[in-house]
């Protein structure tokens, strides 16, 4: 038995301008964003909505204190929430739908669980985290030093609006690391024994678009991917609709401790244990749906299905080299502490793996990474 339907109404515009023009924007909206989106995209439309800039409250991805400070200044009578922006103003933007009395730690560490009393709009200006159309929400946890994820259907936003113009001013870096997420949810979902066929058609849409991006950004220079914004974004859609049913495994939950002890970006994270993961993959079960990934990546990449993997390896090191984790400044003593924190924490993620992996085997992908 299954149950699968998409919850946020998916919308598309060509601008900003012209979302702004056909919805009914309120006084009592409130706009989470940051103010170098604001002030080329926003600002000129003169929207009654009053505005919070993400930025002012601490930089980097979503924190509890970041959070806990936002929900203090936001106006009382606010009826709807609009987050434009990537995955750190989403992620932030989905608790601030709830009010109460608790703290972010709170619902996160599941002593409370909160209620929705606000409405949830979403547009995206990254390519990468699929969030708008997930009820999955990112958070470090400064106390407890490491990251969790927390799943509510009252996380779902309402709207989720698709807007390629607000893409395509994204810094190569932040294009690249959000993208390689959306390659590795799509990469993930497929592989989930939660998988069904719905979710797989749009995972395996997600890869074929990103490859097929990404081999024209390997040909045509870094710049021209704005050639496939469009492309990117949709993809990164597609793809958060299928680990929204599905879920990701152990490339993100084995990223977890590198971002929440070494602030590294989300996307690079998951890059830096992507392929270790896989190749242990391919070690403990080479006989799987892994060769019906591969069957799909070899067709995407015109190799056959027994290099496929190493060629997108390959391909992805181009998008965005990957570096050791000695050049972060971690020691190798830390990954059993890692690798502890990811079995007592990432539950969620990790019985979505493609095979069982154990403690010695995620402390020998940490090494591999090294």
């Amino acid at each position: 038995m299954y149950n699968f339907k998409l919850h946020p109404q998916i919308k598309g515009y060509q601008s900003f301008a012209e979302f702004a023009a056909q919805e009914e924007l309120r006084a009592n909206d409130l706009i989470i964003t940051n103010e170098f989106i604001y002030d080329p995209f926003i600002k000129p439309t003169g929207v009654p909505c009053r505005t919070l800039f993400q930025e002012k409250y601490g930089a980097g991805e979503p924190n509890d204190q970041m959070i806990d400070a936002i929900r203090a200044d936001i106006p009382q009578d606010t009826a709807r929430i609009i987050a434009v922006g990537g995955g750190t103003v989403i992620d932030i933007a989905k608790v601030l739908t709830f009010t109460g009395d608790w703290s972010t730690e709170d619902i996160f560490t599941g002593r409370v669980v909160p209620e929705k009393s606000r409405s949830l709009t979403v547009i995206p200006t990254t390519c990468g985290t699929g969030s708008e159309v997930t009820n999955v929400t990112i958070c470090e946890l400064k106390n407890l030093q490491t990251k969790k994820g927390l799943a509510l259907d009252t996380m779902y936003a309402d709207s989720a609006v698709l807007i390629p113009e607000m893409v395509r001013t994204l810094p190569y870096k932040f294009f690249a690391t959000s993208s390689i997420d959306a390659m590795i949810h799509a990469v993930e979902s497929y592989l989930s024994p939660k998988a069904i066929p719905h979710s797989e058609a749009f995972s395996e849409k997600a890869i074929e678009m990103i490859v097929k991006a990404y081999l024209y950004v390997a040909e045509n220079g870094a710049e021209s991917w704005k050639d496939k914004t469009s492309e990117f974004l949709v993809a990164s859609n597609f793809a958060g609709i299928a680990f929204g049913y599905a879920g990701c495994a152990a490339v993100h939950a084995m990223s977890y401790p590198l971002g929440g002890k070494y602030h590294i970006p989300h996307g690079e994270a998951n890059q830096l244990m992507f392929a270790e993961v896989f190749r242990k993959y391919r070690e403990k079960k080479p006989v799987g749906k892994l060769t019906q990934l591969e069957e799909l990546f070899g067709k995407a990449l015109g190799v056959s299905p027994d290099k496929a993997l190493e060629t997108l390896y390959a391909l992805m090191e181009k998008i965005l080299p990957r570096k050791p984790l000695r050049e972060y400044g971690m020691t190798r003593e830390e990954f059993p502490v890692f690798a502890d924190s990811v079995i007592e924490g990432q539950q969620r993620l990790l019985k979505n793996n493609y095979v069982e992996l154990s403690r010695a085997e995620m402390i020998d992908i940490y090494n591999a990474c090294y």
